[in-house]
């Protein structure tokens, strides 16, 4: 059947298309994208204001013109922290529903944790052992770890690359205090987090999830999207930290002529690699490996899991 999925992130909504079934890899077949950046469309109380409902509502109708034409039988519509977080959720919510007819469902922290582990297992397999999974969103970093397709440890932390980008990094490019200012910040939430994992052993394998980890390790060397999915692509901490300097140097411009960065997301680079530094640090991480798949393949193989047991 063909499934799509819709993801109302932080910074895009993104429908993503698959044909799949229960006990087969999901095989994309289409992939529509628009940029929001609703993170940043909070205004001082934490709401989203009128016009970024409205656009909201476009885009959403705009994917489901798109995911009808591509002939999609099942929709899985979800919003991540940007609508979590909003004070007025629940009025957007409803104007999405009454304006479009999808009602979409917000996930909880924890549950893009999980449901990004479970796509990453499947993408690794039990011989990965003990997972480490990172996943650095417009909104929120999630950690999760585990020998299963269920982790043991899952959290989410508020050090999403636009929320960070929006509320500590003023200036083009922005000054050193701001800069040392966030990476303090960052290191003292992730810190509160290590002793729980670490208490679970040392991991076999560590992978990120992401655009950001993706971008961050294109400009350490990695190869290009154009190169295929199944190309091994890793990430050292001894060149992100080398990196990290040089982005906090550069301006959002600057840093969109980067290999693979692209243009919407340049302005929130430093920030998120100030994040996966800190991450791979505390957690005693060396090197990486970048997984494709993420959050939206894990809420599709969820989806076809219950198929199979209906």
């Amino acid at each position: 059947m063909r499934l799509g999925v819709l993801d109302v992130g932080s910074n895009t909504v993104h429908l993503l298309v698959v044909d799949a079934h229960p006990g087969a890899r999901p095989l994309p077949a289409h992939s529509h994208k628009a940029d929001l950046r609703l993170a940043q469309l909070l205004d001082d109380s934490g709401a989203i204001g009128d016009d970024g409902v409205h656009r909201l509502v476009d885009v959403v109708r705009d994917a489901l013109q798109a995911a009808e034409d591509k002939g999609v039988e099942d929709l899985l519509p979800f919003a991540t922290s940007a609508v979590r977080e909003a004070t007025n959720a629940d009025a957007v919510l409803t104007r999405v529903e009454e304006e479009t007819g999808v009602r979409l469902q917000v996930l909880t922290g924890a549950e893009e944790a999980r449901l990004t582990f479970l796509a990453v297992r499947r993408w690794f397999g039990w011989s990965a052992g003990r997972l480490l999974v990172l996943d650095i969103g417009g909104g929120s970093l999630e950690i999760a770890y585990g020998m299963d397709e269920e982790p043991d440890a899952a959290v989410s932390l508020p050090l999403g690359a636009g929320r960070l980008t929006a509320g500590w990094l003023p200036g083009d490019p922005p000054g050193p205090d701001a800069v040392r200012a966030l990476r303090r910040h960052v290191r003292t939430e992730i810190a509160r987090t290590v002793g729980e994992f670490s208490r679970l052993g040392a991991p076999d394998h560590v992978v990120a999830t992401s655009k950001t980890f993706k971008q961050l390790a294109r400009i350490a060397g990695a190869a290009r999207s154009a190169d295929g999915l199944y190309v091994q692509r890793e990430l050292k901490r001894e060149s992100l930290e080398a990196w990290v300097p040089r982005l906090s140097g550069m301006t959002a411009e600057q840093r969109g002529e980067l290999p693979g960065v692209s243009e919407g997301r340049a302005g929130q680079l430093l920030a998120g690699a100030l994040v996966a530094e800190g991450a791979m640090d505390l957690f005693g991480v060396e090197s990486l490996e970048i997984c494709p798949w993420a959050l939206r393949e894990g809420v599709i193989l969820r989806r076809l899991d219950h198929m199979g047991s209906d």
